[in-house]
């Protein structure tokens, strides 16, 4: 064969060949598209599925009635609020460098929108926080000098203080077992009640994660309410898993309050009264106490 044969035989050979994977290349991409269960559409244009919205669902709001309005001592920077035999109790805090408030906590009369002083604080190293009753002992936190107090909740006589484990207090109420206490971050602190060593330590979350600015807290049926500091919202946090299970949206109370009177502060303070089956809340340097029936 001549080398001029042989070249031609050779490129007719090629084109056949190109031809054969031109078809097997186009009947291949038309099967593929035909098959394509999205048509044609990206990943990204594909609708949610129903559970996708359901997990990003934020934690449902609880309705609540007012039953009715209290006076309120609005000179008291309110940090803690708790019912012990039918009295209402309350802390106050304020130090000499930065608030002119009394760091103290007394017998609230919701009558005369006064407070009748047990325990006083000295201003100069303690800035007061967070109250509860545990037993016949009255336990109250400060916010940056890292000791609690307790007293004999008869005499209200200083009977002992503690180490705090957080830099900070905040919030304080107990179970049937522990103190419960907040530090402003999303950590609620199980405490033994007579050791203060630390039990064991929870992580307020809800769908978004980590929920911060736990403050004021109450604990009702397996429950922790706690204020969330600069927001109007009172969380109901499980008390076995720190998630948030719903939250009272009090912006139209806040708003009323701010609007009529002034040099008011945020919400905080949250006391349930077993005997009525109701919540007490107000807020720092609130004129008013509301009683609220939640739904």
């Amino acid at each position: 064969m001549t080398e001029s044969r042989r070249q031609t035989v050779f490129l007719t050979l090629y084109r056949l060949y190109m031809k054969l994977l031109l078809c097997l290349f186009l009947s291949t991409g038309i099967f593929t598209a035909c098959n394509n269960p999205n048509n044609g559409q990206s990943g990204s244009e594909q609708p949610t599925t129903n559970n996708e919205s359901v997990n990003k669902a934020v934690p449902p709001i609880i309705g609540y009635t007012v039953i009715r309005t209290y006076p309120h001592d609005s000179n008291y920077f309110t940090e803690g609020l708790e019912f012990y035999k039918g009295q209402l109790l309350e802390s106050s805090g304020g130090n000499n460098d930065e608030s002119p408030y009394p760091s103290e906590m007394g017998i609230a009369d919701i009558n005369k929108g006064k407070v009748s002083t047990k325990v006083k604080l000295d201003k100069a190293r303690h800035f007061g926080e967070g109250i509860t009753v545990f037993g016949n002992t009255l336990y109250m936190l400060t916010w940056k000098s890292k000791v609690g107090f307790t007293y004999d909740i008869n005499t209200f006589k200083q009977t002992g203080q503690f180490n705090l484990p957080t830099e900070q207090g905040w919030g304080l109420t107990h179970d049937t077992a522990s103190l419960i206490m907040s530090d402003g971050s999303n950590s609620l602190l199980f405490l033994h009640p007579k050791t203060f060593q630390v039990k064991f330590i929870i992580g307020v979350t809800d769908v978004q994660g980590p929920v911060g600015n736990i403050n004021e807290l109450e604990y009702v049926d397996g429950f922790i309410y706690a204020n969330q500091w600069l927001t109007p919202y009172i969380l109901k946090i499980d008390a076995v898993s720190g998630k948030v299970v719903g939250r009272v949206d009090l912006s139209a109370l806040e708003n009323e309050v701010s609007n009529k009177y002034k040099d008011t502060n945020g919400l905080n303070g949250i006391a349930f009264n077993p005997q009525s089956g109701t919540f007490f809340v107000t807020g720092k340097n609130w004129p008013l106490i509301y009683e609220l029936k939640l739904l």
